[in-house]
């Protein structure tokens, strides 16, 4: 395991903790690790990325370990990478292939395999370097000319785009098929809460405790791949669906935010975004950052202000590794942020997370008086069945018969679907 401290580039998380994230992902498809170093590249090397001094020292520490494989923690273009499987003998995969392997063992439904296995394409396409000799054997040629033919290297490239090609369109009808799901959902009463945040930070944990469903929630990066969806009650709220979606990482491969948009989109047709954050991690400010990007990404944040198109409720989670010092300053800090602290693990502080996500979805809240037909049953079903209901009497007849007056407290997501009934 290497991770190079590239002086050239700049990174919110200093070289130990990045190599401390790198040891991690590699641990969650359960690598071994013998030997792990950060070295540091004054000046990057077209070649090899390293200098010909440390790569002799990453050999040196391969054979004193018997390392089968190399890991470095960062991006290695396909020449460096082949330039060092050649000198050190032994398979050597980058920042961006170890996270596509995670990818690949943990998406579980046929959407995060689809997803998974475009962005793996996408990857392997930018590593078929014509000096593998194994990839230069040529087909016959085609044309009234015969021709040179077509090298293999082509026909993979070539198979590739091809295959490419019917993922991306297998995944176009996924996210229009999600998107019908979310307009579905957009026309129910329920209102939707996304948990985000960065990898590990305990959201799945924290959907369990919620939910009581059974969601893999290991101390493992990217322990979940695929959307969840639950129901969940809350004070003053009959039902809610609470999602819990993938986490983000630092670096995350271009190939894999793309593949997993339609995934994340989700995020954006939530009523409320809860971003669980790991406050016994002492990069957690840096991981913050991290998660903002993507949802500025997405659009729901402003790059430029901050600002959010969706209430942001910050979940301090991890509460019971802190110590009392450490808990009374976040208590302080929180309460100037509107933040909640808690600990998903042990269910301390969860309610008052319910309060507060209650307070937020029916913040907006109005009571408003309707005078409807009694022959009208379908609208004052409606609004008995997702309005909270206040008053309702007798208001004589009107052109359409017995009128009935009904005074109901609605959000103004509710009092737009009522108003599209007619």
């Amino acid at each position: 395991m290497l991770c190079p401290d590239i002086r050239a580039l700049r990174y919110d998380l200093d070289a130990a903790e990045r190599l401390a994230e790198a040891k991690g992902l590699a641990l969650a498809i359960g690598v071994v690790i013998v030997h792990s170093a950060i070295l540091p590249v004054r000046q990057m090397q077209p070649n090899t990325l390293f200098g010909s001094g440390q790569v002799e020292n990453i050999g040196i520490w391969c054979e004193q370990h018997e390392a089968e494989l190399v890991i470095v923690d960062g991006a290695l273009t396909p020449i460096q990478q082949r330039n060092l499987e050649d000198r050190l003998k032994r398979k050597v995969i980058d920042r961006t292939g170890l996270i596509l392997e995670i990818f690949g063992e943990r998406a579980a439904t046929a959407e995060g395999r689809l997803q998974v296995e475009l962005a793996h394409l996408d990857y392997q396409q930018s590593r078929l370097v014509r000096s593998w000799t194994h990839l230069e054997r040529q087909r016959g040629g085609f044309g009234f000319l015969g021709g040179p033919g077509e090298t293999q290297i082509e026909a993979d490239r070539r198979m590739i785009r091809q295959r490419m090609g019917r993922l991306r369109r297998e995944l176009d009808q996924v996210r229009k098929t999600r998107q019908l799901h979310r307009d579905r959902r957009g026309r129910a009463p329920w209102p939707v809460v996304a948990l985000v945040g960065y990898t590990n930070a305990g959201k799945s944990t924290l959907f369990n405790r919620l939910t009581g469903a059974g969601v893999l929630a290991e101390d493992l990066l990217f322990a979940t791949l695929d959307p969840t969806m639950r129901a969940i009650g809350l004070p003053g709220v009959e039902k809610a669906i609470l999602s819990d979606t993938v986490g983000f990482i630092s670096d995350l491969p271009t190939q894999l935010v793309a593949a997993f948009r339609a995934t994340l989109e989700e995020v954006t047709a939530a009523d409320v975004i809860c971003h669980v954050r790991d406050m016994a991690n002492p990069s957690h400010a840096a991981q913050k950052k991290q998660v903002l990007e993507v949802l500025s990404d997405l659009g729901v944040v402003d790059a430029e202000t901050g600002a959010s198109a969706i209430p942001i409720l910050e979940v301090w989670n991890k509460s019971d590794l802190l110590d009392a010092e450490r808990l009374e300053e976040l208590r302080e800090a929180g309460e100037g942020q509107g933040a909640v602290i808690l600990s998903a693990a042990t269910g301390k502080g969860v309610d008052l997370l319910e309060a507060e996500l209650a307070r937020l979805l029916t913040g907006g809240a109005q009571e408003v008086s309707f005078l409807l037909p009694l022959s009208d049953g379908r609208k004052i079903a409606w609004l008995h069945a997702h309005g909270d209901v206040l008053g309702e009497e007798d208001a004589g007849e009107g052109d359409e018969g017995p009128m009935r007056r009904l005074t109901v407290r609605l959000n103004p997501k509710e009092l737009g679907q009522f108003a599209s009934l007619d």
